[in-house]
């Protein structure tokens, strides 16, 4: 780093993401991504008029992408935030509802960026353990000081969820806090909090067009809360950058939102495949969580998890594994095609016969 970097900046670890290696061609299962193209008029959408329009701005306020996603979800259009990708939402909230006085409520094995962005804004943290099995213990989240309240549902890179009874304890018991309900993955098996925002002004559910809706590539995520929730992102976002989101995402955002059923129908492809292939992994002697989102969690006594990860990656195939010490040992693989997960399972045979 150079001398002008800020103190408070200098011993911050920053957000690692997955590799996206280009010494070869690999099988990707370690980001996950969808197996699976976007619609036909998402690509359409990408090559429309909206191109010869990038002299111009976009249009800040998101209005035919907001129109369309209230729709799809019985809601009303200020009920909907848009932004550039779920990790800039959830930035912003960071910055709008923690502090150096009012904390951030997170556990302590889930999505690495909710740690960064708490250092990122010099917001005071209270990293809340897991249990042995992974499970959170809804206790742990009652009655806490006002703050943010941010919670993967299902959690990553456990996969676990938490049911929406669980979640409306959490809110109610924390009436005086912001409870962030981060949905990424929640198209493959969970239950939605969506319903609760109804019955709960404190309540922010997000999402991301990067995994069930295949653009992980595009960067587009949004919120759904109460109107003036919503407001309060629309001051930060108007405060650092109000034309986050290019006009060919808007594009295809809106085209996404309009085939729906395709992605639907992708999101039961991937359970599928997910239960098929633990089944597989089962009788090769792994344990895994009960993963709803599209990747599974997993862990061999046979050999350790670094050493197949090695192994995996020298045989074109990448997985993800992080150096945390409760979890060292697991690895988190994203669900690909059935021929793609055939490949894993065949080099993971040849893996643990050599062993």
């Amino acid at each position: 780093m150079s001398r002008f970097l800020v103190s408070k900046y200098q011993a911050m670890q920053e957000y690692t993401p997955g590799e996206q290696p280009t010494d070869r061609s690999y099988i990707k299962l370690n980001t996950n991504e969808s197996p699976y193209p976007p619609s036909e008029s998402v690509l359409k959408a990408v090559n429309s008029d909206e191109a010869s329009l990038l002299r111009l701005y976009p249009d800040p306020t998101c209005k035919r992408l907001k129109a369309k996603m209230a729709s799809l979800y019985g809601l009303k259009p200020e009920n909907i935030f848009i932004s550039n990708s779920s990790d800039d939402m959830l930035n912003l909230a960071f910055m709008a509802f923690a502090s150096d006085e009012k904390k951030a409520y997170f556990a302590d094995i889930t999505y690495g960026f909710y740690e960064v962005f708490s250092a990122l804004h010099s917001v005071k943290t209270e990293i809340i353990p897991l249990k042995d099995d992974f499970t959170i213990d809804i206790s742990d989240y009652m009655n806490l000081e006002p703050g943010l309240i941010v919670i993967a549902n299902p959690n990553a890179p456990t996969g676990l969820a938490i049911s929406t009874d669980e979640i409306k304890k959490i809110c109610r018991s924390n009436p005086e806090s912001v409870v962030i309900i981060d949905e990424a993955y929640v198209n493959f098996g969970a239950e939605s909090a969506l319903p609760l925002i109804w019955e709960s002004d404190n309540l922010i559910v997000t999402r991301t067009f990067s995994k069930a809706m295949s653009m992980a590539g595009a960067r587009l995520g949004y919120a759904m809360a109460c109107p003036e929730l919503i407001n309060d992102l629309e001051k930060m976002k108007y405060s650092t950058n109000p034309y986050s989101v290019n006009r060919i995402t808007l594009a295809a955002g809106e085209a996404a939102a309009d085939d729906i059923n395709y992605y639907r129908i992708n999101c039961r492809r991937i359970i599928q495949t997910r239960q098929s292939t633990m089944k597989k992994l089962a009788e090769l002697g792994f344990e895994f969580t009960d993963s709803k989102a599209n990747f599974i969690f997993c862990r061999t006594d046979k050999m350790p998890g670094e050493k197949i990860f090695d192994e995996l990656k020298s045989r074109g195939i990448l997985v993800r594994r992080f150096n945390k010490d409760k979890i060292s040992d697991y690895l988190r693989i994203s669900i690909g095609t059935d021929d793609d997960m055939k490949a894993l399972i065949s080099a993971l045979e040849d893996i643990l016969k050599e062993a």
